[in-house]
């Protein structure tokens, strides 16, 4: 790496890293975005090859992890389907009395109370993830644009 960065290499990696936030725009843009700048300029620049690597490595492994923290809690669902066809789930009993139909709702009937731990922990990891996505790409788009290579943590070598 003794070759000097030129100005349009570091500006090239920085719109790789920065067009991550595409996302929020086009559906999975944070791929596609960076994928279509990578590999139209991989050939003719080291730089844009290492970073657009980098870029989509960790955007693959932030979509790893953030499946992975949904799938979570997919056994407390799995247990919690049995309980919706009960009657008495969500607190009405015999809904099927007409003559007396009363609505009477205690906290210890309504039993979604165990889900909200699975949940909770599913949702802190999605959004301490989504903080560290935006994070780290910011830093990605400053430090590249200043002619620095940046290593993503957390990341898995998806492409090398």
């Amino acid at each position: 790496m003794a070759t000097t960065i030129t100005k349009h290499e570091r500006n090239l990696s920085a719109i790789i890293h920065a067009s991550m936030f595409s996302k929020y725009f086009i559906p999975f843009g944070n791929f596609i975005l960076p994928l279509i700048l990578w590999t139209a300029n991989k050939k003719q620049h080291e730089f844009v090859d290492y970073n657009g690597k980098q870029a989509l490595n960790f955007q693959i492994s932030m979509l790893l992890y953030s499946i992975v923290a949904g799938l979570i809690t997919i056994p407390f669902f799995i247990g919690f389907w049995p309980d919706l066809f009960d009657w008495n789930f969500f607190g009405f009993h015999d809904l099927s009395d007409l003559n007396n139909l009363n609505f009477h709702l205690d906290s210890d009937d309504f039993r979604l109370g165990r889900l909200i731990w699975p949940v909770g922990i599913s949702g802190f990891l999605q959004v301490a993830l989504g903080i560290v996505n935006i994070v780290f790409t910011i830093l990605a788009t400053i430090r590249t644009n200043e002619g620095e290579y940046f290593k993503y943590p957390f990341t898995i070598k998806f492409i090398k």
